[in-house]
């Protein structure tokens, strides 16, 4: 990886003195509207969303090298967060459209990476849907989007955090067996297309390259892959990138998240770190929505800190620096 010299201190700022990426997420819209629905008959304001949002930033970001939030509702969390963390901002609008199998990039309407680096963005973080078997005409639009968005951090130069979600265009679940079984290849490919120079991508967040609940052991029978399998996958990935990458939690529980890295790691995955959202703040929602500011920052306190003290822990013995 060849960082300019501005590159390289916002990536220092965004990560532990070490060289790991030990980043809280935070960016969830449209997905926390719908997780904050569940405990209230009213719809969810953006006042409630902005002081959640501030609650996890003030409580956790002291235990965190960078927090990922979105101008729409992070900025207030953005400023209240602690002075040594990092700030990733989200680029991309919330969700996708659902009347076509698509799932076409689009940028916030009001902003620019000049914006987002006005704002306080230490780095860009975009969010991709792709489908490595896809419809070409699509996956080259796509790939066109990407190379614009990379030449406006080049320009900013801010470090280009891409995150990529494979999916299947004929597949509507992803968390099926179906679906578990061609995920690695639809990972590991993107993975390789997408660490090309011409897209100017500095950090890869990507998912695991398996469905662990279906790794033989772990979780759901029937399964798709033995833990042989699986370990090959993790080595494949590795292998498909000479960028830093990073691993998303994808809303899977705490203990399967942490287990999942040892898991990488004893595989031979050299993964720099982690952009970890829901394993980490999830269980505050209810709190916050029945009971009340006081009661969610206690819970912050203790099960959110907790959270994220195991993980750093794992992080420290599983992750290797970027550097």
């Amino acid at each position: 990886m060849t960082l300019t010299e501005t590159k390289k201190k916002f990536m220092d700022k965004v990560s532990t003195k070490e060289g790991l990426i030990s980043a809280l997420a935070f960016d969830q819209r449209g997905a926390l509207k719908k997780m904050m629905a569940q405990y209230q008959t009213t719809e969810p304001t953006v006042a409630q969303m902005e002081e959640l949002k501030q609650l996890v930033a003030e409580e956790l970001t002291p235990y965190a090298s960078a927090i990922l939030l979105d101008p729409e509702f992070g900025l207030p969390a953005a400023q209240a967060r602690a002075k040594n963390c990092g700030l990733l901002l989200a680029y991309e609008k919330t969700g996708y459209d659902t009347s076509s199998t698509s799932r076409l990039p689009d940028c916030l309407d009001t902003w620019s990476v000049k914006r987002l680096q006005e704002a306080g963005a230490d780095a860009i973080k975009f969010l991709l849907y792709y489908d490595v078997d896809g419809d070409p005409q699509v996956n080259l639009q796509k790939q066109a989007y990407i190379e614009r968005l990379g030449a406006e951090c080049q320009a900013a130069e801010l470090p280009f955090f891409l995150e990529i979600l494979s999916y299947d265009e004929k597949l509507a679940d992803n968390t099926s067996l179906e679906f578990a079984k061609v995920k690695p290849r639809k990972v590991i490919e993107a993975m390789k297309l997408f660490s090309a120079e011409r897209f100017s991508v500095d950090v890869l967040k990507v998912e695991v390259p398996v469905n662990m609940n279906f790794v033989a052991g772990f979780g759901k029978e029937p399964s798709a892959y033995t833990k042989e399998e699986a370990r090959k996958y993790f080595q494949m990935q590795d292998v498909a990138t000479e960028l830093p990458y990073i691993y998303l939690s994808a809303g899977v529980s705490a203990k399967l998240f942490q287990d999942t890295l040892v898991f990488a790691k004893e595989a031979g995955a050299k993964f720099n770190g982690v952009l970890c959202g829901r394993a980490t703040w999830a269980g505050v929602v209810p709190v916050y929505i029945k009971q009340g500011q006081k009661a969610a920052r206690e819970w912050l306190q203790t099960v959110g800190r907790e959270n994220i003290a195991s993980l750093d822990k794992v992080l420290t013995k599983t992750a290797t620096s970027w550097k």
